[in-house]
């Protein structure tokens, strides 16, 4: 007899070898049980948590016969009358299983659907169990919405997919939806057990461990790694084997690296990653393997009453206790998010052990200098952490120019990019216990401060003035009668890019004198915009925007005192000045400015661009 594998040889026959489903098992065997029972199920979730598994206990329950061939519909199948064994074989005529990967189209669901008007042959009801049925094309789901709405009262609709934001809403609304949960490593730890127990195969348990890690939520996935791991072990599990074959880290390289990080022993952080690239153990597995220590330890030191969610025959529970009370909690959240985003940085590196070393040796570069490094599992106070005493010496000055992001220029070439500058200054000394983290806040706040203001409006290239130069003033507005609306009507048509150029800086420039009969009169201070092109097409630009075919423009030269350029300029300076004292008068950089020295610096401060008028 050939060998059957372990996930199909420890598929659940009922709802009761379930495992790690119970809030799905307890809704249907309740349904069951007072037979209100729904035309339509669906169920999400990752691979291998058991869709298909209970669509068959369901079909089950619904056809069983019970072993006197009398039952009914119940939540517990007999698992020996006719229908329940030609389901679990796979050839009971009324249940179908339809696969949507390779079945996709709408003839295959028009096909399916043709068998919904017979009514059952030899069951109680008919049910179609569609696997993957998100991966149905639009016309497919549209052939099956009315039979799926009301279908015949012998008919059950069974969906399984796992990636519920692809099916339409308009199915959603006609399905009963169970979400199906990835299992917790403890879950699939303790069903691997039970299972080798029946199998006869010793298992270290740190072997089963690593393989309920390695599935990821999926019992599937756990049963198909035994497999494997018993084949290459020759019949049992061994942490070694199992290790070798997953590619897996062994913790102790995680251990001595968080310890040589924790003492801020570059040199031991070093040799252990090449170690590592040595032995051929994979990169991103060892930054997973931190993280997971990490983790467990940021547990630890905020709710040491808890643990770290595992029993007590993990021997790895020891080392994390000890390295959490070695390692500040600050410099714990640090490490952990470094490793995190190390991960997805390897791909990036010339090859993964280079940028693995990196991600190392920047958990060293963040970590504060001590004058007297902490020794890891040296003596402390009982109830007491081990604290790192930061260096009295200056903390080099860091500074980050950034680029300016500008709207593209609409006329001429784009003009060179100002950047600003974001800098924070070095106290004169560290207090003793100023944590990292405050260190890290304080830095990104300032860049976020920085970004917040920085000036995302079109520039204009500005020469900077000469040291001792006078500076020019802005020209003086004097509102006239006729001020505001003329500027309203100008930087629409700027707005809409309805004048360019000389035009636009005709209308820009130019104060309203009066309008009469049709005739309205500009004045320009400089006589090099008064151009008959440019005053034609403001005026057919005038005409089209106010719907006036008569208007005309004249232009005369002369002083003026409220142009639409002065009224913009007017509303950027308060803006300007507004922006300043919100920065000034934020509480957070007048602390920064107290206690760290910190400075603003000039002409850094730009307000947000201002929507168009």
């Amino acid at each position: 007899m050939s060998y059957l594998v372990l996930a199909r040889k420890y598929r659940p026959k009922n709802f009761s070898e379930m495992v790690g489903q119970s809030h799905v098992v307890q809704a249907l065997g309740n349904a069951l049980a007072t037979q209100r029972l729904h035309h339509a199920y669906l169920f999400t979730g990752t691979r291998g948590v058991g869709k298909t598994t209970i669509s068959r206990i369901l079909a089950k329950s619904l056809n069983c016969l019970g072993p006197d061939g009398q039952g009914g519909i119940t939540a517990t199948p007999c698992g020996v009358c006719q229908a329940c064994t030609d389901i679990d074989s796979g050839r009971f005529v009324d249940y179908t299983e339809l696969d949507a990967a390779s079945n996709r189209g709408v003839d295959e669901i028009a096909q399916l659907l043709e068998q919904a008007v017979y009514k059952p042959v030899v069951g109680r009801f008919k049910v179609f169990m569609i696997d993957e049925v998100h991966m149905l094309t639009n016309t497919a789901f549209n052939a099956m919405l009315k039979t799926l709405e009301e279908p015949p009262e012998y008919l059950k609709f069974v969906l399984a997919t796992t990636d519920p934001q692809k099916v339409p809403a308009t199915v959603l609304s006609r399905c009963l939806q169970f979400n199906l949960r990835p299992m917790a490593p403890e879950t699939v730890l303790e069903h691997l057990t039970q299972v080798l127990g029946i199998e006869n195969v010793p298992a270290e348990q740190q072997a089963l461990r690593l393989l309920a890690r390695a599935a990821r939520g999926s019992m599937r996935d756990a049963l198909s790694l035994t497999d494997q791991a018993i084949a290459f072990g020759s019949g049992k599990l061994e942490e070694a084997s199992v290790r070798t074959m997953l590619g897996s880290v062994d913790r102790s390289y995680v251990y001595r690296l968080l310890d040589a990080l924790a003492r801020g022993d570059g040199k031991t952080v070093v040799e252990t990653s090449e170690a590592l690239r040595l032995n051929g153990l994979s990169a991103a597995s060892t930054l997973e393997e931190m993280t997971t220590v990490l983790q467990r330890m940021a547990v630890l030191q905020a709710v040491p009453e808890m643990g770290v969610g595992d029993d007590g025959a993990d021997p790895d529970i020891a080392e994390t206790a000890r390295l959490a009370q070695a390692l500040p909690a600050d410099e714990t959240q640090l490490l952990y998010s470094l490793c995190l985003h190390g991960r997805a940085e390897l791909g990036l590196a010339p090859d993964e052990y280079a940028g693995l070393t990196m991600v190392l040796l920047r958990l060293l570069a963040f970590k504060p200098q001590a004058s007297t490094p902490a020794k890891v599992g040296s003596a402390a106070e009982p109830g007491k952490k081990p604290q790192l005493e930061v260096a009295r010496a200056p903390a080099p000055e860091r500074r980050e120019v950034l680029p300016v992001v500008r709207e593209p220029a609409r006329d001429g070439p784009l003009p060179a990019a100002p950047q600003v500058s974001k800098e924070l200054p070095a106290p004169a000394e560290f207090e003793r216990k100023q944590p990292l983290a405050q260190v890290n806040r304080a830095q990104a706040a300032i860049n976020s401060i920085a970004d917040s203001v920085a000036i995302l409006e079109r520039q204009v290239p500005q020469q900077r003035p000469q040291p001792g130069a006078p500076v020019a003033a802005a020209a003086p507005l004097v509102p006239v009668a006729l001020g505001e609306d003329w500027s309203q009507i100008v930087n629409q048509l700027v707005a809409a890019e309805a004048v360019a150029a000389l035009t636009r800086e005709l209308g820009l420039q130019s104060e309203l004198r009066s309008q009469a009969a049709g005739l309205w009169t500009l004045r320009v201070e400089r006589e090099s915009l008064n151009q008959v092109a440019a005053r034609e097409k403001l005026q057919a630009a005038l005409q089209a925007h106010l719907g006036e075919v008569g208007l005309r423009l004249a232009v005369e030269v002369g002083p003026v005192t409220d142009t639409p350029a002065r009224r913009n300029a007017a509303a950027q300076a308060e803006r300007q000045r507004a922006a300043e004292e919100m920065i000034q008068n934020d509480p957070f950089v007048q602390d920064m400015i107290r206690d760290w020295g910190a400075k603003i610096v000039p002409g850094s401060i730009r307000p947000l661009a201002s929507k168009p008028i």
